[in-house]
């Protein structure tokens, strides 16, 4: 891997400390910027204050899921967020559950446990697309 990713603002929100941990450690290795949390509400804080370029987000939280958080985000204005593009992670892998993070708003659906190459492909292929 090398570094695709530099100098990307990464928002990574995980309850799991392990995954969350992991998340952060590969994307720095490839040069992103990353603020990780542990919940929506923490997510909703970090978007008060910072302009991330990438939102990665696990779908199965207590409290609020990602699907509430994205919810809540895509309902922002553009200048603070609101049109961020967005990757879910879940452990759920099939079609459908593909399907309903795409339905959601999301851009892509990275399932866990995490392959590090996968999740760097596809937040470099979103930037890319977005860049385009």
């Amino acid at each position: 891997m090398g570094k695709e990713l530099y100098g990307l603002k990464i928002l990574v929100v995980d309850d799991d400390v392990d995954t969350r941990e992991l998340i952060e450690w590969v994307l720095k290795r490839v040069g992103a910027e990353v603020t990780s949390v542990g919940s929506a509400r923490e997510a909703l804080e970090v978007l008060e204050r910072e302009k991330p370029h990438v939102l990665v987000s696990d779908i199965a939280m207590p409290q609020e899921d990602g699907y509430a958080l994205l919810k809540k985000i895509r309902a922002l204005p553009p200048e603070r967020g609101g049109r961020i593009p967005a990757i879910a992670l879940t452990a759920h892998s099939l079609v459908q559950d593909r399907l309903q993070s795409l339905r959601a708003g999301f851009q892509s659906h990275v399932p866990k446990p995490v392959v590090p190459e996968e999740l760097v492909e596809v937040v470099a292929s979103i930037i890319h697309l977005r860049r385009s």
